[in-house]
C-alpha cells in the first residue's frame, strides 16, 4: 500500500470542479506528473484557488529584480527553516532546475550562508531569513544592505511576501502531513543526457 499523501480526504482528478481539474491537468502536461500538493489542496477547492492564483502572482511574476531561481532559493531556505519536507523537496527540484547546480538545493536547504551562491543571494536570503524568524525586527537598515546589493523596496516586498506565503504553506503542508512525490528527489541532479546507463 502507497504511502497517503495527505492525512486529509484527497479527491481524484475527476472529483475537482472542472476549473482546478484543467489547471492541474496543464501542470501534468509540462512535469509529467501531478505534484501532490494540487491534489492534497484540492481538498477545499475555494482554498485552492485563492492559494494557487497568489501563488502564481508571486512567484510567476515578471520583471523585477528576482529572477525564478532567486524566488525559489527564498522557499528552499526558509522553508527548511519551517521544516517543511514538501517544500524543501518539492522548490528544492525546481531551483535545481532553474540554477542548473545540482547541489546547490541541499546546500541552501542545510545552511544557506556556505552554499555556493552569489553575494547578493546571500544578501537576498538574509533579509528573507530575517522576515521568516523574526520579521518584527525588520527595520532599515535590512533595506539599506538588500539596497547595496542592487535591490529596491519593491523587490524586498518581493522577498517578504514570498517569505510569508510560504510560511503559511509550510504550516499547511505539516500539519496535513502532504508528502512530496518521489519524482522531485532526482530532479536536477544529473543531466539527462549525462545519467549513468545500466550495465550490459
Amino acid at each position: 500500500m502507497s504511502t497517503p499523501i495527505s492525512r486529509y480526504p484527497v479527491p481524484t482528478l475527476d472529483d475537482v470542479p472542472a476549473d482546478i481539474r484543467a489547471r492541474i491537468l496543464e501542470v501534468q502536461a509540462k512535469a509529467g506528473f501531478v505534484p501532490n500538493v494540487f491534489l492534497a489542496l484540492a481538498h477545499r477547492p475555494a482554498e485552492w484557488r485563492a492559494f494557487v492564483a497568489y501563488h502564481d502572482a508571486l512567484m510567476l511574476k515578471d520583471g523585477g529584480g528576482l529572477t525564478k531561481g532567486d524566488r525559489e532559493m527564498i522557499v528552499v531556505a526558509t522553508s527548511a527553516a519551517n521544516q517543511c519536507l514538501y517544500c524543501v523537496v518539492a522548490h528544492g527540484a525546481i531551483l535545481r532546475v532553474y540554477e542548473k547546480k545540482p547541489l546547490v538545493a541541499d546546500q541552501v536547504a542545510v545552511n544557506w550562508r556556505k552554499a555556493d551562491i552569489t553575494p547578493r543571494q546571500r544578501a537576498m536570503l538574509a533579509f528573507a531569513m530575517k522576515v521568516c524568524l523574526a520579521s518584527h525586527e525588520v527595520g532599515d537598515a535590512d533595506f539599506a544592505a538588500l539596497r547595496e546589493h542592487g535591490f529596491s523596496d519593491e523587490d524586498a516586498w518581493d522577498i517578504a511576501s514570498i517569505t510569508a506565503f510560504f510560511g503559511m504553506s509550510n504550516r499547511l503542508a505539516n500539519t496535513t502531513g502532504m508528502r512530496p512525490n518521489d519524482e522531485f528527489y532526482l530532479m536536477g541532479r544529473v543531466p539527462k543526457d549525462k545519467a549513468a546507463k545500466p550495465a550490459a
